[in-house]
């Protein structure tokens, strides 16, 4: 997992722009309407919409923001979400995941195919790519949190770990906790006793393996990146390119 924490980083980075952009919000209102639609309005019986309510904490979206989408899914006549994933090949090989919450899933289909012809990728049948991810519970906490609680740094890694973490990385300020991903919902429970909230937790994928390519190369694998992550029905998008330092600088 070491290095993975880069990413995470720029992902910060990049939700901070899209929060500007309203983008990162409605992404979690939909996430919040499928969570409502599968287990019901309330929280304390449904992980799945208190975790979605968790990070839309994380990004400082308001409380009548949060309210207003859990009410609006309960509507019988609120837009219903499938979630959906599409694998393909970007480039020069670069393997790439996407996971969408769409109402219409001939538009995305459509929509991802396209991104993919434009840039020189194409969009493989499902399963196809996934050898090349693990998937892994990944949460992200400000480094002051365990401090707020008065709990020294030794004790909260051990906490963690009894939880079942796999790897916990500190840079940029935050930690970042991986878990295998049956051990998920364990490691929500344990911060939540530790009275630790999250900026963001969710399931990724991620690489078990890399490609390298050299900056002008990357820059056009990152534009089909960009041209995903930019689509309203797209959640989330996982890659295997490496982001070496000087990529990471352009960025």
């Amino acid at each position: 997992m070491a290095g993975h924490s880069k990413w995470s980083t720029i992902k910060r980075k990049k939700g901070a722009l899209d929060a500007r952009r309203s983008k990162i919000f409605s992404r979690i209102v939909k996430e919040i309407n499928i969570s409502v639609k599968e287990g019901g309005n309330d929280p304390a019986g449904n992980p799945r919409l208190r975790l979605a309510i968790a990070n839309a904490k994380g990004v400082n979206m308001p409380k009548d923001n949060i309210q207003r989408a859990i009410s609006k899914a309960g509507d019988k006549d609120a837009a219903s979400f499938q979630e959906v994933t599409y694998e393909g090949y970007a480039n020069f090989g670069v393997a790439v995941y996407v996971e969408c919450l769409t109402d219409n899933i001939q538009r995305t289909v459509a929509n991802i195919r396209s991104y993919f012809n434009k840039h020189n990728g194409k969009l493989e049948t499902n399963g196809a790519l996934s050898f090349l991810f693990d998937r892994k519970g990944v949460f992200t906490l400000p480094e002051k949190s365990p401090h707020d609680k008065d709990m020294e740094e030794d004790d909260f890694m051990m906490e963690v770990i009894d939880a079942g973490a796999e790897d916990v990385e500190k840079e940029d300020g935050f930690f970042t906790i991986y878990t295998a991903m049956e051990d998920f919902g364990k490691m929500i429970k344990k911060l939540e006793e530790m009275e630790l909230e999250a900026e963001n937790a969710e399931l990724q994928r991620i690489p078990k393996t890399t490609t390298r390519l050299d900056p002008e190369n990357a820059r056009k694998v990152l534009k089909l990146i960009d041209m995903f992550e930019d689509d309203d029905d797209v959640q989330n998008v996982f890659h295997n390119l490496e982001l070496t330092d000087e990529i990471i600088a352009d960025m």
